[in-house]
């Protein structure tokens, strides 16, 4: 590729840099005139990107954020209103945060830094204040391709178009592991600047030889049938996660609604992890993702952990991806610590203590089941599912523990043991390392299981 081109520029519609109507008068966005008897609040949240659930898609649908309004503008005298809008990625919801049209938003860790380096720019500082999901090893974001097509690992990505959205989570994992099997992101492959729905729909057409995108589009192709993973993002064992990014003039001027949103949040983190497939189903209304899919990332062994709290290791990840974005001239630099605002999360109400994910176990969803089965291995997984009516299974990376569909899995025979892996590299690593072991089909791990 051409070494004087521009820098790629996050996706930023150039409709969304003017300014919004003010459809809700002029309360809105800005948080309302101090004094007001009516305050909209607006939240930016991303329906399909389905980690930010808890700060978005659900908690829109439980009506929490408007209970707990309610509930304070009985004591202060105030009705709050609350506007919701829905976006593709987190560029948008930062231009109009920056522009004062957006109080409360939620996006993934990269753009998160964008969020706090445009904010100091445009003299409307940011601040994270809550974390919604996230994977401690990175499985949150993968690299697929078409089924059937010759790229089959990272080092088939030589020459190849690639799309992305440039300045999200998912290209960020494209870079490091680009970097880490020897080839410059820049100019190894043809990168391409997509939204994720356009991204998809380019690899679907043969327009893009592969894409790398962030939780739930990897999975939804998979289920689809319309694409087979190449790399697991926890190949990189670096955390990545979504948050909860305030605009600090509204966190200072409405700090009160600030709790409210950060206790709203608890309470629908509460709800996913008690009701987990029935909050999968409710997203799945919600954004016409299937409910698999869904379950997938936010069921109870699922890729995300749910979980607000600013954990030291996530924002110690935070500040290693300063410097991929400064590479990619996205940013200057960012200070994470002054970015970072625990304070609102610990006045929040209602604040217990989620234990950190453990190891994931196999999973079964029988049609017309409210719960799911849990599975010491895979392999007794398969022998409970023959012959069941079966509406998703689930098994974990045995060298990551990314939770994949068992029939999209490559599987291995080792011994009497059966083992799951997301991408063939991975299965190729592991059988590289045990002799007598072998990649085998699904079926033919259904028929050793039994």
């Amino acid at each position: 590729m051409n070494s004087t081109r521009l820098p790629l520029l996050p996706l930023l519609p150039v409709a969304l840099l003017l300014p919004l109507a003010t459809a809700c008068g002029a309360a809105s966005g800005a948080g309302g005139e101090a004094g007001s008897k009516t305050v909209t609040v607006t939240v930016g949240y991303q329906s399909k990107t389905i980690n930010t659930v808890t700060a978005g898609t659900l908690l829109r649908s439980l009506g929490y954020f408007e209970e707990e309004l309610a509930a304070r503008g009985k004591k202060d005298g105030i009705t709050y209103k609350v506007a919701w809008q829905d976006y593709a990625t987190g560029a948008p919801i930062t231009a109009q945060m920056t522009a004062g049209k957006i109080d409360i938003g939620s996006m993934g860790d990269f753009p998160l830094l964008i969020n706090a380096a445009r904010g100091k720019e445009l003299k409307q500082p940011t601040r994270l204040v809550a974390v919604t999901g996230y994977n401690l090893r990175g499985g949150l974001n993968t690299v697929v391709t078409a089924p059937g097509s010759p790229v089959r690992s990272l080092t088939d990505l030589r020459g190849k178009k690639v799309s992305t959205s440039v300045g999200s989570a998912a290209d960020g994992t494209l870079v490091r592991a680009l970097q880490r099997a020897g080839i410059d992101p820049d100019k190894g492959i043809r990168k391409l600047n997509q939204q994720p729905s356009v991204g998809a729909s380019a690899l679907t057409a043969g327009s893009a030889d592969a894409l790398s995108q962030f939780v739930a589009w990897p999975g939804k192709l998979a289920f689809e049938g319309r694409a087979t993973a190449i790399y697991d993002g926890a190949e990189l064992n670096l955390p990545t996660f979504h948050g909860v990014t305030v605009r600090k003039k509204f966190a200072e001027e409405r700090a009160g609604v600030l709790d409210a949103f950060l206790a709203a949040q608890r309470r629908a983190t509460d709800h996913l992890r008690a009701r987990p497939v029935a909050a999968a189903e409710s997203v799945a209304e919600e954004t016409g993702l299937p409910a698999e899919v869904v379950y997938l990332y936010n069921g109870a062994n699922g890729i995300a952990t749910f979980d607000p709290e600013l954990r030291p290791e996530l924002i110690a990840a935070l500040k290693e991806d300063v410097p991929v974005l400064k590479a990619a001239g996205l940013v200057d630099g960012v200070d994470v610590d002054a970015f970072v605002d625990t304070a609102p999360l610990k006045r929040a109400k209602q604040a217990p203590s989620y234990p950190k994910a453990g190891a994931a176990r196999a999973e079964l969803w029988l049609k017309g089941q409210s719960s799911t089965r849990t599975f010491d291995s895979p392999k007794d997984l398969l022998k409970a599912a023959e012959g069941a009516d079966v509406r998703a299974a689930y098994v974990p990376d045995a060298l990551t523990g990314t939770l994949w569909f068992a029939d999209k899995a490559v599987w291995v025979a080792d011994g009497s043991e059966l083992r799951a892996f997301v991408t063939p590299a991975s299965a190729e690593k592991y059988t590289g390392g045990r002799p007598g072991s072998r990649i085998i089909s699904y079926a033919d791990a259904v028929g050793l299981a039994s």
